[in-house]
């Protein structure tokens, strides 16, 4: 078995691509060798600023040899035919076939025999074409005539090594070798390798690590190091993190020192001002949690003096970008929010539902409504929403986008206005994703439940929704936001009702947003009908909503799955027709722990009988509308008392006695628990009836003789189902 090393060493790989480009090296290598017929025991991937390459252990030295038999026509066959057939299996006459007799007749038999091909020919011929048709995100052009490249920076060398022997390969006029480079600092020029260790202990010594983790690591440990050493605490950043280990082939962690007067600039400028142009890590004081004005840069050698030229020189550049952030920061304390909100009315949100501005003022309307139901004061909710996007047009947001509504806070606090207006502008985008907190200040909670409520109204009614895979306006994101809001709130809505009202509210006689119209073009005839048709347009409301309802039940199902909660529980609560969010939770989880235990799963499988049995019944033309109603006819009381009534009047068995008592009173308490939203209670309620139903069904004949015994047990059976049913739609549940 063979090792297989592959470098291709070339100038500086943008960071960003080289974890991306190990995949596809890996990914592009290993098809190639699949087809031929190789296998492996371990591949590995590697890159670093100046190269890219893997390492293939327990290779072939070979493909194996490959026999095939091929049946063919009879012996007497047409001689076309067996012309077709031996160019089909690639044979120059029929003596290289044997002859099989069968059951009918005698039938040619080609024993086709394929030798393996060497590994090596075969990496050979797959090198060229896996460097030219790789797929960076962004490649350039080199050279002129046949040496010209497209690649994504001048390759230099390619080693090519299977078990230290040099494979022939070429590309863009460079031939495949054994040689290649060091650190252009710490290196001591070109040098040769014979196999994965050596060239791994030969770059090591001529100053590269190659392997990213191994120099992640370095960096993380180093930085951190620097910092301890003042009594400081490095502000680890995972994506910056990542970033600067494909800067560097020999990481070099050095702490900085920038003018502290900038420490005035608000910390989230610093830092993603030391992030996003310097690429430097943020430092605070692990006793204040405040930021300092040290910084840590990533050198890629071991400078002569310590790092102090390297520190001050880049002290001195993010001087000038901080002084470009403090005219930004001034300029736009001088403007305030007040005045750059109406300048939102210049920004398209979307062509189909007009600019930001008229996006903040459905805001602020939805969030004044909203504000009772998360214990918010409702003109506090409503100044917040007029805000929340005024800082988008600021300069500093425009500089640095990623701070949209940490500099609204900002700016509304140096403008005096309260702090939770000024929190609830900073905390209306969240939750931003799984792992990001949610805004549960009421007035941060009502504001960003408007905001994503709006956007998704918005979207579904423009058609707009999420499909499949593609999801550009990060719609399953904002329903989850809303999901996760209401949970951690206890905001009870009705979503349905309140997305209804919410589509009326923003109609006008003449022209609606929710529809879509092009202020542009002329109103569809469609378009024109909801707008003239009051009875369309509340028909179309509800028909969106609906369907919108069930989005946020598929969004909630991927929310609970951590939990446990499977898809046809959330199914099963959502079939009553609830749209409170909350509520639908809580009974969802209580229904699963119900399930999960063997009394759920021993009434799941009576109710399903009972269901069985009534439904092959009104296929035989049994009406259970026209039973019950015969059963109760006359009767004073309440219908299902009186239907009890009537059924135990025909019950003979005790097995079915005990059935009638046991649903009278598990109805009754279930429904009591339900309307106390103790679900458990509920749950625990129907768990009595598991061996009453078992004990019905093991003793009675439901299809008595006697048409009113049968009759009265039908209608039996769908008390049982009802019991069940008001807790949830059990038909949906898959057990």
């Amino acid at each position: 078995m063979a090792q297989f090393l592959f470098e291709i060493f070339c100038e500086e790989i943008p960071a960003r691509m080289q974890a991306r480009a190990e995949d596809d090296l890996k990914r592009l290598m290993s098809e190639r060798l699949k087809e031929a017929g190789l296998d492996w025991d371990s591949l590995e991937a590697f890159s670093g600023p100046r190269r890219l390459g893997l390492v293939i252990e327990g290779l072939p030295h070979k493909t194996a040899d490959v026999r095939e038999e091929r049946k063919g026509p009879r012996t007497d066959a047409p001689e076309k035919a067996l012309e077709g057939f031996m160019r089909g299996a690639g044979i120059d006459s029929l003596d290289q076939c044997k002859i099989e007799e069968g059951k009918k007749g005698s039938f040619y038999i080609a024993v086709i025999e394929k030798p393996g091909r060497e590994t090596a020919q075969v990496i050979s011929d797959a090198v060229p074409e896996i460097i030219k048709s790789f797929p960076w995100p962004k490649s350039m052009k080199f050279g002129e005539g046949d040496k010209a490249q497209r690649w994504v920076r001048p390759l230099r060398s390619l080693i090519c090594l299977l078990d230290g022997e040099v494979i022939d390969a070429e590309v863009f006029g460079i031939q495949s070798g054994k040689t290649t480079d060091g650190h252009r600092v710490h290196g001591a020029g070109s040098f040769e390798v014979s196999d994965f260790t050596d060239y791994e202990a030969k770059l090591r010594a001529n100053g590269v690590i190659l392997r990213r983790d191994e120099r992640k690591q370095l960096v993380l440990d180093g930085a951190r190091r620097v910092c301890e050493a003042v009594g400081l605490e490095l502000m680890e950043d995972p994506g910056l993190l990542e970033e600067v280990t494909g800067l560097v082939e020999h990481p070099a962690p050095i702490l900085g020192d920038m003018d502290p007067d900038f420490l005035d600039l608000p910390p989230e400028v610093i830092a993603l001002t030391m992030k996003t142009h310097q690429k430097y890590f943020a430092v605070r004081d692990p006793k204040t949690g405040e930021l300092t004005s040290k910084f840590v840069v990533l050198a890629n050698q071991d400078a002569p003096d310590g790092g102090k030229a390297i520190a001050a020189g880049n002290a001195r550049v993010l001087s000038a970008r901080l002084s470009d952030a403090r005219h930004f920061w001034d300029l736009d304390r001088k403007t305030g929010l007040e005045a750059m909100a109406p300048e939102l009315s210049k920004v398209t949100f979307h062509e189909k539902l007009g600019t930001v501005a008229d996006k903040v003022e459905r805001v602020a309307k939805l969030a004044r409504e909203l504000a009772p139901v998360v214990g918010a004061d409702a003109d506090m909710a409503e100044k917040a929403a007029r805000l929340a996007k005024a800082d988008l047009v600021s300069q500093m947001v425009y500089e640095f986008p990623e701070l949209q509504g940490a500099m609204g806070r900002y700016y509304a606090l140096d403008a005096g206005l309260d702090p939770q207006i000024a929190d609830a502008i900073k905390d209306h985008y969240k939750p931003q994703g799984p792992s990001d907190a949610v805004p549960t200040a009421p007035v941060s909670a009502a504001v960003a439940l408007a905001d994503k409520l709006d956007t998704l109204v918005g979207f579904w009614a423009i058609d707009e929704k999420p499909t499949g895979s593609k999801d550009p306006f990060a719609l399953r994101r904002a329903a989850l936001g809303v999901i996760r809001i209401l949970l951690d709130t206890d905001a009870r809505i009705n979503l349905n009702s309140d997305i209804v009202q919410h589509i009326d509210s923003n109609l006008t006689d003449e022209r609606s947003w929710i529809w879509g119209y092009d202020p542009q073009g002329e109103i569809s005839d469609l378009d024109k009908g909801i707008i003239e048709s009051p009875q369309t347009r509340v028909e179309s409301s509800e028909a969106l909503a609906s369907d919108l309802l069930a989005f946020f039940a598929d969004r909630l199902k991927v929310h609970l799955k951590d939990e446990g909660v499977k898809y046809d529980v959330i199914d099963a609560v959502f079939a009553l027709g609830d749209d409170d969010l909350v509520r639908v939770t809580k009974k969802a989880r209580a229904l699963q722990a119900f399930m999960n235990s063997d009394d759920g799963q021993a009434l799941l499988q009576g109710y399903r009988r009972a269901a069985n049995i009534l439904a092959a019944e009104e296929k035989k033309g049994f009406d259970l509308a026209s039973a019950r109603a015969e059963a109760v006819e006359g009767s004073d009381v309440d219908n299902d008392a009186a239907l009890m009534i009537a059924i135990a009047k025909t019950a003979e068995a005790n097995e079915e006695r005990a059935l009638i008592a046991a649903i009278e009173g598990a109805d009754e308490v279930a429904s009591v628990a339900l309307s106390k939203e103790d679900f458990e209670g509920a749950m625990s309620a129907l768990s009595q009836l598991r061996e009453p139903v078992d004990a019905f069904f093991e003793a009675v004949v439901v299809n008595d003789k006697d048409d009113m015994v049968r009759r009265n047990r039908l209608l039996l059976l769908s008390r049982i189902r009802a019991a069940a049913d008001q807790v949830a739609d059990f038909s949906r549940l898959e057990g």
